[in-house]
């Protein structure tokens, strides 16, 4: 009973606060402070242990929780590619760390109006490249990321296999982002998070003059064979709905190991509420499960 009250609590606020600031007429600088801000209330479990870092030139947060095994998780956060930080993102990177008892290694990539396509991606590359360099087998790596972060995930190992390079062992996304046209969105009978007007301006800043149906700013309009296995988690109350279905359907049509995951009555990357919401602490421990399975020493 407390959760479902929680749940609907958390709701509200969502639809009350989040999404309003989520709003084309807002600027930019100004919904990078304003979400920072909300991003508070995403707490990370006690004891965990955060630092700054460098990979591959990149700015980075580094998010360890309890003592970390083998294995490593490379983080890409949300917001649109115009919005959101890896400290943004603390309570998310600190409760997988604690689940999956690995450290989380989330980068600082640059975003857009200021920076747009490719630059996410390049910074992206450079990290992962760079963790290779430091000694770390691909096959004890996981790359995941929510919303942008999540078709920033799926772009990354596409670039890694059309350019030879070792692949990691496993993907994980949460509401990912991978159709930039939105000729496909879901209508959800109530979405508390997204505005259809806002992520097609977001998608306007980080396309820039690349059309937003190249395979690297959109996954689905890509080849996905020879990806890793890929875990997928959405939220049946998100306009995202279909860009994770269209996604899973894109893999399994390339034979590409993948489990697709649908929460009901939950919301865009609802994990951020782990450690208060039980399902949202769920879904993180069933990503812990999946970087696991397909992780070596």
């Amino acid at each position: 009973m407390l959760q479902r009250v929680l749940e609907a609590t958390l709701r509200q606020t969502m639809s009350r606060l989040i999404r309003p600031w989520l709003h084309p007429a807002i600027p930019v600088p100004l919904q990078r402070s304003l979400v920072a801000q909300a991003y508070r209330s995403s707490v990370p479990p006690r004891g965990c242990r955060f630092s700054t870092v460098s990979v591959g030139g990149i700015p980075a947060l580094r998010s360890e929780c309890g003592t970390a095994g083998p294995g490593l998780v490379l983080y890409f956060h949300g917001g649109g590619y115009i919005i959101g930080s890896a400290r943004t993102h603390r309570g998310v990177t600190g409760h997988l760390a604690k689940a999956c008892g690995r450290a989380i290694i989330a980068p600082d990539y640059r975003l857009a109006p200021e920076h747009p396509y490719p630059a996410a991606l390049d910074d992206a590359e450079a990290a992962y490249e760079a963790i290779l360099r430091d000694g770390h087998n691909p096959n004890s790596i996981t790359i995941a990321g929510d919303s942008a972060g999540g078709g920033l995930t799926i772009a990354l190992a596409m670039r890694l296999r059309d350019k030879g390079r070792p692949l990691p062992a496993s993907l994980a996304v949460m509401s990912p982002w991978v159709d930039l046209t939105h000729e496909h969105l879901y209508a959800p009978e109530r979405e508390p998070v997204l505005q259809p007007r806002w992520i097609d301006k977001a998608a306007r800043l980080y396309c820039g003059t690349e059309s937003p149906t190249n395979p690297y700013i959109s996954p689905v309009y890509g080849d996905l064979s020879g990806l890793p296995p890929v875990l997928i988690q959405v939220g049946s109350e998100e306009i995202l709905l279909n860009d994770a279905r269209r996604l899973a359907e894109a893999a399994q049509r390339r034979d590409v190991d993948c489990t697709l995951e649908i929460y009901n009555s939950l919301w865009h990357v609802f994990q951020v509420h782990a450690g208060q919401l039980d399902r949202a602490t769920q879904s993180l421990n069933a990503m812990a499960d999946h970087l696991r399975q397909y992780q070596g020493a």
